[in-house]
């Protein structure tokens, strides 16, 4: 809040220069559904309610009764889930982000990964019916007209496809519809925050170090991956491929005769989500206790091995068959690590458990983009991290506890994970959670450490240090021509350019203009009242009130700007 009220006068700027009746439109529905949920003081400290004013929009700002008792957290995901897949998918990529948010925010936003949307069941039939090209019902065996699930993104159905036109293990399958006119209202949500997240990083407000640039390009790879439905489909099959040799996991295979960008028709896994069979009476712990140490070993092997792994592997991703293995679905969002960062995490975790501080500290600060990092005080509380950590027997070692005490750190110290690590370290907690809810004494330490220990001898041996060296100096040899070109062009013209950024040049030239306007007032309020007591003792002149008439006249002339300078600086 405090943030919101410092950045408020410099906001209601940005907003008075949106001049498209949509973008004036889309916001007073937005900041109706603020108020709605009893946030409407948000608004006025983040200067909307008096640009919508000056728009031509009237704003009553309330709080309902009822709301109360809510946290402001809980009233922000009352607020998202209102306003659409947009702001849901936003709030759950900001679940992940606990480098930036407090517990408390962390907890309510993570409701939104249960988000669950209105059908839309009529036009959803209408589009999937012109993607077929047919009756669904006609083209399938059995096809059911009900949603099965309600996403932000998509509707998904229930049909069997005839027997002839594939394997009998496939015969039930899903049909994953796109909900209709979703890409135009995401579009425009995502133009809009583009540019306010740009203005919030060229304004030097304190919201600047949350990187909101990069956040939107984030939110906008993540939706627009997300609609286009081939895209899961190549998830789908660049998973199963890397989890070919571990035969008790499984991914749905993709139909793709009726597939395509709005429309994936996908194996239907029979079985209980390992949400819904963990609350069971009757849960087989011998199984449960298998399940967790194959996840775990499928989701390791995918991050540090492959590189691409399932970016949402909660409880209810996960479906248990009736032979025992477990099926992975919902592949909309992935992670990608680089062969870099992998070498970063892995070095970070072996820095934890050796106790080398300096290591650590030093990969901490490598991933924060900020320029003024206090290495001492990071420094200090890598210290006390680590000396936490450090020699702790494997059983003992709680990862879950761990990456949250990385991420007070991070937090304490005013650093931003990049995108990657923040989603593995999600991933990390995650899968750490569903581990202990299947076996209590699921220890992931134990997991790790086996691939921990042959990674990190493969990254330190003499001849990954050879080729990685190699690899850096042919292409910075590679790119030193061009640049060497590049440099010569530029100083031929005889003008080299610098770019230097002054984010708050423009705030301080307008505080500069105010003061100086004011400083104006004050002299001539001030000359006035100078002139009116010389005209006092005039003896010449005309007289109005038994007074000399140019007295007078300063005399209110000086009262009126002396109440305006006033009133300014009330303002």
């Amino acid at each position: 809040m405090a943030l919101m009220a410092r950045s408020g006068h410099a906001l209601g700027v940005l907003l008075e220069s949106l001049h498209a009746p949509r973008d004036v439109a889309r916001l007073h529905q937005i900041s109706k559904v603020f108020m709605r949920h009893g946030l409407g003081e948000v608004l006025q400290r983040l200067g909307v309610i008096s640009a919508l004013r000056r728009a031509g929009t009237a704003l009553k700002v309330e709080r309902m009764a009822e709301l109360e008792e809510l946290s402001t957290p809980e009233r922000l995901v009352r607020v998202l889930e209102e306003l659409g897949p947009t702001f849901v998918k936003l709030g759950q990529i900001l679940a992940g982000r606990s480098d930036m948010l407090p517990p408390e925010w962390i907890q309510a936003l993570e409701r939104l990964q249960e988000h669950v949307a209105d059908g839309d069941g009529e036009s959803a039939l209408a589009q999937l019916r012109e993607d077929l090209g047919g009756d669904p019902s006609e083209i399938f065996s059995s096809f059911e007209s009900e949603p099965i699930a309600c996403g932000s993104i998509a509707l998904v159905y229930a049909a069997e496809l005839p027997s002839a036109t594939q394997g009998v293990d496939a015969r039930p399958v899903v049909l994953k519809v796109r909900r209709p006119g979703i890409v135009s209202a995401v579009e425009a949500d995502l133009t809009w925050l583009a540019r306010f997240a740009d203005w919030l990083e060229r304004s030097g407000s304190e919201l600047a170090r949350y990187r909101p640039r990069a956040l939107s390009r984030q939110l906008a790879r993540s939706l627009r991956a997300e609609l286009d439905l081939r895209e899961e489909a190549r998830h789908l099959g660049r998973l199963r491929s890397a989890l070919a040799g571990e035969p008790e996991i499984v991914l749905p295979r993709v139909i793709e005769r009726y597939s395509g960008e709005r429309l994936l028709v996908m194996q239907r896994f029979m079985g209980p989500s390992l949400g819904s069979w963990l609350v069971g009476e009757d849960v087989d712990r011998a199984l449960a206790r298998h399940l967790a140490r194959v996840g775990a070993d499928a989701i390791l092997h995918l991050v540090f091995r492959v590189g691409f792994y399932h970016a949402d592997p909660h409880p209810g991703n996960v479906i248990l068959l009736q032979d025992g293995r477990m099926g992975l679905i919902d592949a909309g969002m992935v992670g990608r690590l680089s062969e870099r960062r992998r070498r970063e995490v892995l070095e970070l975790i072996a820095a934890a458990a050796q106790g080398r501080v300096d290591l650590a500290t030093s990969v901490l600060a490598t991933w924060s983009a900020a320029l003024d990092v206090d290495l001492d005080g990071l420094e200090t509380d890598v210290r006390a991290f680590v000396e936490r950590y450090h020699d702790l027997p494997l059983a003992e070692l709680d990862v879950g506890a761990m990456l949250r005490d990385v991420q007070d750190v991070l937090r304490d110290n005013d650093l931003i994970l990049p995108e990657d690590v923040a989603m593995l370290l999600k991933v990390f907690v995650t899968l750490d959670g569903l581990g202990r809810r299947l076996d209590p004494d699921f220890v992931m330490a134990t997991r790790l450490e086996p691939i921990l220990r042959d990674l990190l001898g493969e990254l330190h041996s003499p001849q990954a240090l050879l080729g990685r060296a190699w690899s850096a100096g042919r292409g910075a040899l590679a790119e030193l021509p061009r640049d060497l070109a590049l440099l010569r062009r530029v100083l031929r013209r005889g003008r080299l350019p610098i770019e230097v950024d002054l984010n708050d040049l423009e705030r301080f030239s307008q505080a500069l203009a105010r003061g100086s306007d004011r400083l104006t007032l004050g002299i001539v309020t001030s000359a006035l009242i100078v002139g009116t007591a010389i005209a006092l003792d005039a003896g010449t002149g005309p007289r109005a009130l038994g007074v000399n008439a140019f007295a007078l006249l300063g005399f209110v002339s000086s009262t009126l700007l002396g109440l305006v300078l006033i009133w300014n600086r009330r303002r």
